[in-house]
C-alpha cells in the first residue's frame, strides 16, 4: 500500500479496503471517507482498532 495507492482509491458501491501484510489498512467507505484500521491479536484474542478519518 502506497501513498499515490491512498489517494487515488474512489468509492466504489461497496466498503473495501487497501491492507499491507503487517494488518494496517484503509477503509475506504462508499461515501468517499477514507479510515485507517488496525487489526492485531493478543493473548488469542482479535482486536481492531479505528483511527480518525484521512483527510487530503
Amino acid at each position: 500500500m502506497t501513498d499515490i495507492e491512498i489517494k487515488n482509491a474512489k468509492p466504489k458501491d461497496k466498503d473495501y479496503s487497501l491492507t499491507d501484510i503487517k494488518g494496517l489498512r484503509i477503509l475506504i467507505h462508499r461515501t468517499g471517507h477514507k479510515y485507517w484500521q488496525f487489526r492485531y491479536s493478543y493473548q488469542k484474542q482479535n482486536f481492531l482498532f479505528l483511527n480518525k478519518p484521512l483527510s487530503f
